[in-house]
Order: structure tokens, then sequence, then C-alpha cells
């Protein structure tokens, strides 16, 4: 099989994916839902559970011979060279307080590498799909990113200080006082990366990512024109959320690199 004939199915597939986690979603946005902490304090719904669950099935019947990472259920068939990275609900928070900019992401990884992603917003219905070699489509339309002329004119979005550790975020806001720290944005999760790759934010920087986090963020911001890499400037794979790191620079002007680099002084 051809590699442009099995991403088409594989787009159709994660096309599938997002929206059986979709379904699963809707009826328990702004509703009455159980919901618990988990051992890192983060909180967990049963929409994030019954979104992967719903997914996993879906896989299990369509595509059993691969492996699945899913933020509520780990790990299926680790040694699969190809590997679905889900992540139900991306913004819990944002979907806990009722905010609808929280976002599915679903990931296909082929030996570690990030090829396809898609970023879903379930009550707004936008849907970000990217893939390796194809322009990234924003409800099936080209999405691209805007050029950057200086560090100075980039709106940058995180989503909270509170989830740098210490010297990370004196390193944020380094950066921070580069940019037009007007337009700061806080929140927003993976939906900040959509809107970079739409054009209307330059610059999402975070640390602590795990795979699961970032992996469909991938070819979405470079599929629009984007670059994404860790704070060193290298390129994101299975590899980059380990040792705690997770360090991710979402860019919409690759001509900027150097700058949000420099303005990081990263020295890990």
């Amino acid at each position: 099989m051809t590699q442009g004939v099995s991403i088409t199915s594989d787009l159709a597939l994660a096309n599938r994916l997002a929206d059986a986690a979709g379904n699963a979603i809707r009826p328990l946005f702004r509703a009455a839902f159980a919901h618990e902490a988990k051992d890192d304090a983060s909180p967990v719904t049963e929409a994030d559970r019954a979104a992967e669950a719903a997914m996993r099935r879906l896989l299990g019947a369509e595509a059993p011979r691969d492996g699945i990472i899913g933020e509520e259920y780990g790990a299926e068939r680790p040694d699969a060279a190809r590997q679905w990275v889900l992540d139900p609900i991306d913004g819990t928070v944002s979907f806990m307080a009722g905010r609808p900019i929280f976002g599915t992401l679903i990931a296909l990884l082929q030996d570690g590498w990030p090829i396809l992603g898609i970023i879903d917003q379930p009550i707004s219905g936008e849907r970000w799909v990217g893939a390796l070699g194809r322009p990234t489509l924003f409800g099936g339309q080209p999405a691209r990113t805007r050029t950057c002329r200086a560090l100075a004119d980039a709106t940058l979005a995180t989503t909270g200080p509170q989830y740098f550790a210490d010297h990370d975020a004196e390193h944020f806001m380094a950066l921070a006082a580069q940019t037009a720290h007007k337009r700061l944005i806080f929140g927003g999760d993976c939906y900040n990366y959509g809107l970079l790759a739409s054009g209307h934010v330059d610059l999402v920087v975070e640390a602590g990512l795990k795979l699961h986090d970032f992996a469909a963020l991938v070819p979405i911001v470079e599929g629009a024109g984007g670059t994404m890499c860790d704070w060193n400037g290298d390129p994101l794979n299975a590899d980059s959320a380990k040792d705690g790191g997770g360090h991710v620079i979402a860019l919409g002007d690759p001509a900027r690199l150097e700058d949000v680099i420099e303005g990081l002084a990263c020295h890990h």
C-alpha cells in the first residue's frame, strides 16, 4: 500500500475517532457529570473516560494491530510501529468550567514520529486536521499561519503560569517581556495551537507536556506553515516528553525561531 493511500484511510479513521469522541462529550458539556482528581491532582471526568473508551472501541475494530497510547487508559501494544495517541479532553479544566476551548486530540505516530493529527472542538464544531506532506485543513479548507515581522509584534499564548516549574517560568517570562505583552493569552490548551495554525496567534510556549498533549499538534502546525520543536530547537517525537521535560514551542512564522530560542535563553 502506498503512503498516499494509507494516509487517506488513516485520516478517514481519525475523523471517525473524533466524531465518536464528540458524541460522547457533547451530552455532558455544561451538564451534571462525575469527576475526580487523578494522582497528579489534575481532574478527570466521565466525559474524558467515555470519549477515550469510544475511540478505543473503534480502533479495536478497525486497526487491531496498531498500538494505542491514551491519557486515561494507558498503552496497548506499545511495541507496534504505528501508535494512535489519544487525549479525549485536552483542557479538562475548561470543559468543567463550561468553556468551549478544550479539544479532543488524536495523533498517529510512525516509529515515534507524529504523521497525522486532529484537534476537534466538539461544541463549536471546529476541527483542524494535519498530515505529513499535506496542507492542514480547518473546516475542510486550508489553514495558514501568519507572518510575524518581529518578536515584539508576536501574540504569545500558554495554558497558564502554574504549569511551569520555577526556572521554566523565569525563561517564559523573559520571552514574554519581548513579545507584544499586552496581547499575552493565558488559557486555551490545544485550542491555542489551532488558532496559531489558522493565523490568529503567533507563538505558543509550554513546558511539562506529555506525548498525548502535543503529538497531534505537530502535523497541524507544520502543515499550516509553522514549526514545532522543543526549547532547544529539536523536533518533537515520542522521546520529547521523557525526563519530565515536555518543553514545546509552536511558532507560526519559522523565521522567528532563533529569536524565540534566544528569548527563552535555555541552557537545558
